[in-house]
């Protein structure tokens, strides 16, 4: 049996609060500006590689980054 479950990410928020543009955080986890944007907005899933640079930078773990979305 699968499940579908409806993942959210919080990079764009936490970005936000550390005062990173999408440029400055692209240079700290070495990819472009165009995939934070594609990340940010749900159209690229980064590698499990990258998620762990994305937390690292952020200051938080890579369960805080993405999550199953409660409504």
């Amino acid at each position: 049996m699968f499940y579908i479950v409806d993942v959210h990410n919080n990079i764009k928020k936490l970005r936000s609060q550390n005062g990173l543009s999408q440029e400055k955080l692209a240079k700290e986890t070495e990819v472009t500006r165009q995939t934070i944007n594609a990340i940010e907005a749900n159209k690229y899933d980064p590698s499990l590689s990258l998620a762990f640079s994305l937390a690292k930078v952020l200051g938080t773990t890579v369960d805080d980054l993405f999550g199953e979305k409660n409504d």
